[in-house]
């Protein structure tokens, strides 16, 4: 198939937009690898419109951003045509007036999103002009079930490259949790420490003073206001009320320092998750829905990346991960710093256990949690056949 493809792409510069280019560089490597045309314009930076607050500017970018897609769509389709248009957006970013018009055109238009439940207490409206959404948490089902919307629920899109998707050939002798720091993961693992058990924590924001933090920014008093304006509207008034009168909560003990280091360089980062004896996934996420105390938690990423890579893997329980895995037989769960404790000290001395989860899960994630099988999926969906 032909697919179009406006994922975060292309020039994205600076500040936490270009965080999203990884999305856009697996979905390119996923639809080729299954034998798909992906279609882009390289003038498009579908990213800098996540960087406008204020309504004029952010409108400005919409109407030339969506203009210019428009027109590099009906190339596409005079030369070759164009079977799907494939976007993650974010609503600010979507012009429902553009997705229409490419409705109207034969286009079908699918849009990928992952932040649903962290997101929006109901959809938004500039989601429903899209004919498909790819819904990857369980949880968020309900929310386009209740709109009425078409869906899929279907693994959020990864790709690996093929050299790393044989089992590696020696085996670390701890357990490793890779990712970079926040309050809830710090707290879980300073409330791990004193179970018996040790980890290797890597990544971002771990070490003292390895990287500064980024000075808040300021915002005009109109800005001010529209922002707690949009809090409001998204969260609720319960939400917005709680964030002003929140008691202060004791600080959590930090994990020990000698658990702890900075990020690892990608090829370190891919070693570390095949040959550590356990690679440990945290999966709790903060709203400000959630009540003080309270832990809500969503399948991630890497509870398909650490598979792929034939990881024996222990990850936080998520709604949906018994859809995608045989659990304790091809990943392991744990649902608090005790269960966790435990699942450790059962898998290290166990290596035919992990030899068996590591084959196990490797096999079920990169025979049905791929892009292209999702693809397949879609199209069944949208009545295109069997793709290319």
């Amino acid at each position: 198939m032909r697919i179009y493809l406006a994922f975060f792409q292309t020039r994205a510069h600076g500040g936490g937009a270009a965080n999203y280019g990884f999305w856009a560089d697996m979905m390119r490597a996923g639809l080729r690898e299954a034998g798909h045309t992906v279609l882009e314009s390289p003038e498009l930076d579908w990213a800098e419109g996540m960087s406008f607050d204020d309504f004029a500017p952010l409108k400005a970018w919409r109407d030339r951003t969506w203009s210019h897609a428009l027109a590099d769509l009906a190339r596409h389709q005079a030369k070759g045509g164009v079977d799907i248009f494939l976007g993650y957006f974010f609503p600010k970013q979507v012009e429902p007036g553009a997705v229409a018009e490419l409705n109207r055109r034969g286009i079908p238009t699918v849009n990928f999103f992952c932040d649903n439940v962290r997101e929006f207490r109901a959809l938004p409206a500039a989601y429903r002009t899209f004919q498909l959404h790819w819904v990857p948490e369980w949880a968020a089902v309900p929310l386009y079930r209740d709109a009425g919307l078409a869906f899929i629920h279907a693994p959020m899109p990864l790709w690996i490259p093929p050299e790393t998707r044989t089992l590696a050939e020696r085996e670390e002798t701890f357990a490793t949790f890779l990712g970079s720091r926040d309050g809830l993961r710090a707290e879980l693992f300073g409330r791990l420490a004193p179970l018996g058990v040790q980890v290797k924590v890597r990544g971002k924001g771990w070490t003292a003073g390895a990287e500064p933090a980024e000075p808040p920014s300021p915002h005009r008093p109109g800005s001010f206001v529209t922002h707690q304006m949009e809090f409001l509207r998204q969260h609720g008034l319960a939400a917005w009320l709680r964030k002003f009168s929140r008691a202060k909560r004791t600080l959590p003990v930090p994990p020990p320092a000698d658990w702890l280091g900075g990020p690892v360089p990608r090829d370190e980062y891919l070693r570390l998750t095949r040959e550590s004896a356990v690679t440990i996934g945290v999966n709790r996420y903060d709203s400000p829905r959630l009540r003080p105390g309270e832990i809500a938690t969503y399948s991630r990423l890497r509870d398909l990346e650490a598979p792929m890579l034939g990881a024996c893997y222990l990850t936080e329980w998520a709604p949906g991960l018994d859809q995608l895995y045989d659990v304790e037989r091809e990943i392991a769960t744990y649902r608090d710093e005790r269960e966790l404790a435990g699942q450790i000290k059962a898998l290290l001395p166990d290596a035919p256990r992990r030899a068996w989860m590591r084959r196990a899960a490797q096999a079920r994630a990169l025979r049905e949690h791929t892009i292209g099988s999702t693809l397949k999926t879609i199209a069944a969906t949208l009545g295109l056949g069997a793709p290319a």
